[in-house]
C-alpha cells in the first residue's frame, strides 16, 4: 500500500483497513462519519480517486456512516500489474471489499453511490446489488446495442487517443493545477476540485523528481477501452435493490464519454441536472446530495441516525 495522498483538509478516517484483492492487490476501506447512522458506500470515476469527491461525501458525515475506498491501482493504493486493470476485475473487487466491511464494520443499511467507472462497476458485481439497499449512479457508461454502442465506441476511441497523450510528470502539484485549468471536464467544478485533483491522483516520483500520475494514463486507456465492452452487458431488469441514475445533462457537449444511454430511463429513477457535465457530484455537490437523501427516504433507508 502507498502512503495516503496528502488530505488537502479531508479528515482522517476513523478506521482504515486493508483488503487483500486477488493477483496481490491492496485496497484500504476509510471508514468516516457517523457509526450510528446507515451507510454509505462510495468510490470514483476513471483516474481518478475517492477523496476528490470530499466536497460531495462531506456533507454526509453528520448523520451518516461514510465507507469510501480506490479501485486498485487508484488513490491510497499501490499500482499493479496493467493485465489486472479492468472493470470485470473491479466488479469481483466489490464483492471482496463489501465482504470485508460488513466483517468489520458489521451489518446495516447501506447505500452504494458511485460514479461513471464505479458505477458500471456496481451494476457487474455477480451479487447485482443484492448486497445493497439501493444504488445512486452517477452518469454510469451504460448503453443498448445497436446505434448507440457505435456512437459510443467511436467516442471512447476519441478518448482512449487524447487519455494516451496525457502529460505523465509534473514538476509541482501547482504546475498540475495550472493545466487543470485548460480541462474542459472541470470547468464547472467546485473551487477546490483542481488542487483535490492535484492531491489526490498524484504521487511524488520514487526517484524524488516531481510527480507523476497514481494511475497512468495507459490504466487510464485501458479501462475506458474495456468500458466498451462491457456497457452493453449491464442488465438492469436483474438487480436486486432499488437503482437511482443522475445523469450529466444530455444537452451539454460530453467532456468524457456520452453516458447513460436515454432509452434506458423507462427501466431505473432517472434524473439528469441541467447543464451539468461529467462531474456531476463536484459540480453540484448540494444537488446530489438532495437526490440521494430524497431517494433513501423514498425506499424507506433511515436518513438519521438512530
Amino acid at each position: 500500500m502507498t502512503t495516503a495522498p496528502d488530505s488537502g483538509g479531508i479528515p482522517a478516517p476513523r478506521t482504515a483497513l486493508e483488503v487483500p484483492l486477488a493477483h496481490g492487490a491492496v485496497t484500504v476501506l476509510r471508514r468516516h462519519g457517523n457509526p450510528r447512522g446507515a451507510r454509505i458506500l462510495l468510490s470514483h470515476g476513471n483516474g481518478l480517486a475517492a477523496d476528490l469527491y470530499y466536497p460531495f461525501w462531506a456533507q454526509f458525515l453528520a448523520d451518516f456512516e461514510v465507507v469510501v475506498f480506490d479501485c486498485r491501482n487508484h488513490g491510497w493504493n499501490r499500482l499493479g500489474a496493467p493485465e489486472h486493470h479492468n472493470p470485470r476485475l473491479f466488479a469481483e473487487d466489490l464483492e471482496t471489499l463489501m465482504e470485508a466491511m460488513e466483517r468489520a464494520f458489521g451489518r446495516k443499511p447501506c447505500v452504494g453511490i458511485f460514479h461513471s467507472l464505479s458505477a458500471l462497476v456496481s451494476l457487474l458485481a455477480p451479487s447485482q446489488g443484492a448486497r445493497f439497499d439501493g444504488l445512486v449512479l452517477f452518469d454510469p457508461p451504460i448503453c443498448k446495442p445497436g446505434i448507440s454502442q457505435v456512437q459510443f465506441e467511436a467516442a471512447s476511441e476519441r478518448m482512449v487517443e487524447l487519455t494516451r497523450r496525457r502529460v505523465a510528470r509534473f514538476e509541482s502539484e501547482e504546475q498540475f493545477v495550472e493545466l487543470a485549468e485548460y480541462s474542459p471536464m472541470l470547468g464547472n467544478a467546485v473551487p477546490e476540485a483542481k488542487h483535490l485533483l492535484a492531491r489526490t491522483t498524484l504521487r511524488r516520483r520514487a526517484d524524488g523528481q516531481g510527480y507523476e500520475l497514481r494511475c497512468p494514463a495507459e490504466y487510464e486507456a485501458q479501462a475506458i477501452e474495456f468500458v466498451c465492452a462491457y456497457a452493453v452487458l449491464v442488465d438492469l431488469d436483474a438487480m436486486a435493490c432499488p437503482v437511482k441514475v443522475v445523469g450529466a445533462d444530455p444537452t451539454v457537449p460530453f467532456s468524457y464519454l456520452p453516458s447513460f444511454d436515454p432509452r434506458l430511463v423507462v427501466k431505473v429513477d432517472y434524473d439528469f441536472l441541467p447543464e451539468v457535465g461529467h462531474l456531476v457530484p463536484l459540480e453540484a455537490p448540494r444537488e446530489c446530495h438532495a437526490l440521494c437523501l430524497e431517494f433513501m427516504e423514498r425506499h424507506g433507508i433511515p436518513t438519521r441516525p438512530r
